[in-house]
């Protein structure tokens, strides 16, 4: 482990307390040292995902990460809406690091899915431009678009629980990254490939943990995600994965079946909500 300084006053924890440190892991430590030399010195730019289940700690180590790289890291440059992550990435200078928290957080429609993926895509030539290191934090790495997985993600980071107790993580390399989400998507599994690049973290908030998490409280407050329509959507496709994966039958047989009622669905449409449905029913882990 690598101790690593916060400014002169600290940052304040939740209970008030001043904490003057954090440790990281060594060897991540030298892989972030290579990071920032690229972004100083061959005018690159570093998009590095942080994924994991709810109440790991992900968000915590994504702002060590931040600090790490830039010590002027801060609040201002925490966002939890695509719209203020535009605003903040098209300030930023260069060499800032940015955290998109809990990006995919409440999503449910694809089409909401697609408006996150579409304005990663659309911002990456402006990170590129400004040499910025962005990291964003999501449930999971396998929402992400296939291009900015595959091809902008400079690695991926997937922090677990092990024993019940949270503060570990797994890094995917550039690599196997690419292999883990063509592998791994249809069944949001992280076993293959493996990977031997693992640490700890520590619950060690790099910002005022209080003022974070009354900014993420208001963020989220504020912006209602979900939408009257996105609940119809994702109450729809729960009754097809039911009448189609508890009930049996087929999506043809679903498809057949409502025509008479004036409903027009295709059976490919049908077969593509249920597989859809499974995947996020899978991500809150109301089903294996």
């Amino acid at each position: 482990m690598v101790i690593i300084d916060l400014p002169s006053k600290g940052v304040k924890k939740l209970d008030g307390t001043l904490q003057e440190h954090f440790y990281i892991d060594g060897r991540l430590d030298r892989s972030l040292d290579k990071i920032v030399r690229r972004v100083k010195t061959k005018d690159e730019d570093t998009f590095i995902a942080v994924d994991g289940s709810e109440g790991g700690g992900k968000s915590v180590l994504a702002f060590q990460l931040a600090k790490k790289c830039d010590p002027s890291f801060d609040l201002s440059r925490v966002v939890f809406t695509p719209k203020r992550f535009q605003e903040v990435i098209l300030a930023a200078r260069k060499g800032e690091a940015v955290v998109f928290d809990e990006a995919f957080r409440g999503l449910s429609s694809r089409g909401a899915l697609s408006e996150v993926n579409k304005l990663l895509v659309g911002l990456m030539m402006e990170c590129r431009q400004k040499n910025l290191i962005v990291i964003v934090v999501m449930p999971t790495f396998f929402l992400l678009d296939k291009y900015v997985a595959l091809w902008r993600a400079s690695f991926l980071i997937h922090v677990y629980r092990k024993g019940g107790k949270r503060g570990f993580w797994m890094l995917f390399n550039s690599k196997k990254k690419k292999l883990l989400y063509l592998k791994g998507k249809a069944t949001y599994s992280y076993s293959w490939p493996k990977t031997g690049f693992r640490g700890r973290f520590y619950n060690q908030y790099t910002i005022d943990e209080k003022a974070y998490r009354k900014k993420k409280k208001l963020a989220l407050e504020a912006t209602n995600r979900s939408t009257r329509a996105e609940n119809f959507m994702e109450q729809r496709n729960t009754l097809l994965w039911l009448v189609n994966r508890e009930w049996g039958l087929s999506t043809h047989e679903i498809s057949k079946r409502l025509k008479p009622y004036g409903v027009s669905l295709a059976y490919n449409s049908i077969a593509e909500a249920v597989v859809k449905r499974e995947r996020e029913l899978k991500i809150k882990g109301f089903i294996e």
